[in-house]
Formats: C-alpha cells, structure tokens, sequence
C-alpha cells in the first residue's frame, strides 16, 4: 500500500506491506525494500542485476553504479537503507536514505529541504504575526495611531472596579458650592415648591396667596387728636407759672 500525499515529492509519500512486518529482520529487509511496488525502489539499480544473477550482495562492491546497503538496523522497530552511487571498490557518494519504522518506509529529507521548510515556517509565522498586529491597529488624523485589543475590553469588563475613597471637601468649597447655589436660586427661581414633607410638589403660580390686612377707616376727630397730641408730644408739657400771693 502507498499513500501519496504529494506524487511529485518522494519526501510527501509512505509506502508498506503489512504481510512483510512480521518477518522484517536485517536478512529480509532489502527484499522487502526491494519489492515492485515500492516507489522509493530504482529497478535499474545494481541490487536488481545481483538477484537476477542470484549472486550475494558482497558482489556489489565489485561493480559501479547505484546501489542499496543496509546503513542501520534496530530490530525489530528501525531499519535505514542507503541508496549511494558506487565509482570504485572504495569510493562511493551518497545520494539519499530511506528509514523504515514499524514497516512504513519514508524518505529521510535532504538538508535542503530541512532549512527550506524551517524557513518557510519562520516566514509564514512572522506574516502571519505582521498580520495578526495590523488588524489591532487604529488611526485617526485627530487622534493618531492607537492600539485596540478585543482581549482587552474583556479584561476590563471582568476586572472588579477599585471603590475610589471620598475625600471630605474643603471649607473654601463647601462656602463656595452655597454662593454659587443662591446665585442660581435667586437667577432661576423654583417653580415647584413642596409646602409639607411628603407632599406633592405645586406649582407656584398655584398656591393661594393670603390677603393682606385692610387698614381700618379713621375718623375725622380721631385723626385730629392724634395730631393734636403728636404736637404736643414734640413741643413738651407746659412751663408752670410762678403763683401770686
């Protein structure tokens, strides 16, 4: 079975066969790797003219080309194969490794491709950081440029307010706020006024002004003895005279 993530890529496949995993050791595992199927498999490698000749694989070293060994074997979980270009007896290049685990082969990734994909992720998560923080950002020509986090309204709707303590006022404001009112009080004057506690307040063009007291008619003769004796009041009583004998 091979599942194929990207066809184009060797590095996006895994290929297995579930009836080889039983008996996978370092004897079989280059059979097993070798299987048609497999598509980290080249046919026209060195391996495939050695089991078609039923030759051993100590004959490998004898000839040149690509070719398939064993590099590390930890049974029964770990297998890596190397496939290398062989030029002598003694000098061979590198050019890929394949490890296999729990009998799922997978190509290992070049070191190119390891700093392509840790760039690719470094630069998709800066973007996606320049992005994220654009979006919280405000401008305004009055204001300018500000930040405007939704976690933050959040925060200050759960946060409990601090009870702000009552400083006692001042003489100077207490004096103050009483001039200030009875300047208005006399600018503005109510127009309800609430005549008894508990009452309900009346308008002041409503309430019944009392009559003030009708001054009594005098008489004639009575005025004339109050002026009489208001004159007499001012002149002072009358000098005595000295009596004849």
């Amino acid at each position: 079975q091979c599942r194929f993530i990207f066809p184009d890529n060797l590095l996006g496949i895994s290929w297995v066969d579930s009836s080889w995993i039983p008996i996978l050791n370092n004897g079989s595992v280059l059979d097993y790797f070798s299987e048609r199927s497999n598509p980290f498999y080249d046919r026209t490698c060195n391996n495939e003219v050695v089991k078609m000749q039923r030759m051993t694989l100590d004959h490998l070293n004898q000839m040149v080309g690509v070719e398939y060994i064993l590099l590390h074997a930890q049974e029964p979980i770990l297998f890596i194969i190397r496939k290398q270009q062989r030029q002598s007896p003694t000098q061979v290049m590198p050019l890929a490794d394949y490890y296999i685990i729990a009998g799922v082969i997978y190509q290992a990734p070049d070191l190119g491709s390891v700093i392509n994909s840790r760039v690719l992720t470094a630069v998709h998560g800066i973007q996606s950081a320049f992005e994220e923080a654009m979006s919280y950002c405000r401008y305004h020509p009055s204001k300018g440029y500000w930040w405007h986090f939704k976690d933050q309204e959040e925060r200050e709707k759960t946060k409990p307010k601090a009870k702000k303590k009552e400083e006692p006022s001042s003489i100077f404001q207490r004096q103050r706020v009483d001039a200030l009112l009875l300047d208005l009080r006399q600018k503005f004057p109510p127009k309800f006024v609430q005549q008894k506690p508990g009452e309900k307040p009346v308008p002041v063009d409503q309430i019944k002004k009392e009559p003030e007291p009708v001054p009594e008619a005098v008489k004639p003769e009575e005025k004339e003895t109050v002026k009489n004796a208001q004159s007499a009041g001012a002149k002072g009583p009358p000098e005595k005279r000295m009596r004849l004998q």
